[in-house]
């Protein structure tokens, strides 16, 4: 079984207000990223709730998705991986970790990611554009230990990649997508806002 676990916890500190319910193309930031997810070939969709989690909870309540409550969110995205991910544990083979304000990344990227954990069977597998890594990231089973006493003071997951940087491996994409950030309201207005979004997971 495969999992992905989408963070959607965080405080959005520098975009002044909850960037996950900021409005593109008629949904919120994050029914776009739990969409593109439910249309993947994973199994299992994890989203891991913290501030402002019953107005998250509101606009998810329809999708197929299970809903965890991280309420030790304050503490920072390591805490929220670690809830997600424990939610999985038991019985995935591999957890493909996904920020949820990341409403670029396509369905299309996230089975990249997929068929080629499927076909390496590498510990880690990444989208990356010109080399450099991006959104999502897959971890396999025997790095979930690790993955759960990440802590934020050590640099959360990429510690974790960096031990293991032999093992990485990269699905290269075509486009920045992968690697864009949207932490500010500019952020939000150069990358999302006037993009043509509407079924662009079909491409």
């Amino acid at each position: 079984m495969l999992g992905i676990v989408i963070l959607a916890a965080g405080m959005s500190t520098r975009f002044g207000r909850n960037k996950l319910l900021e409005m593109v193309h008629g949904e919120t930031v994050i029914e776009r990223v739990v969409k593109n997810s439910l249309a993947s070939n994973a199994d299992e969709i994890i989203v891991v709730l913290g501030h402002q989690s019953k107005k998250v909870r509101r606009v998810l309540e329809d999708r197929k998705c299970k809903l965890v409550l991280n309420r030790n969110y304050h503490k920072g995205q390591s805490s929220s991986v670690k809830t997600g991910v424990e939610g999985l544990v038991d019985r995935a083979e591999a957890i493909m970790i996904l920020p949820g304000d990341v409403a670029l990344i396509t369905t299309r990227v996230i089975d990249a990611v997929i068929r080629e954990y499927l076909s390496s069977n590498s510990s880690i597998v990444v989208a990356s554009h010109h080399g450099s890594h991006g959104h999502p990231i897959l971890f396999s089973k025997q790095l979930f230990y690790e993955v759960l006493n990440i802590d934020e003071s050590t640099f959360g997951l990429k510690s974790v990649i960096n031990r293991h940087i032999d093992q990485v491996k990269r699905v290269e994409v075509d486009s920045t997508e992968v690697l864009i950030d949207v932490d500010t309201q500019e952020d939000f207005k150069r990358h999302l806002l006037g993009k043509d979004l509407v079924d662009q997971e079909k491409q």
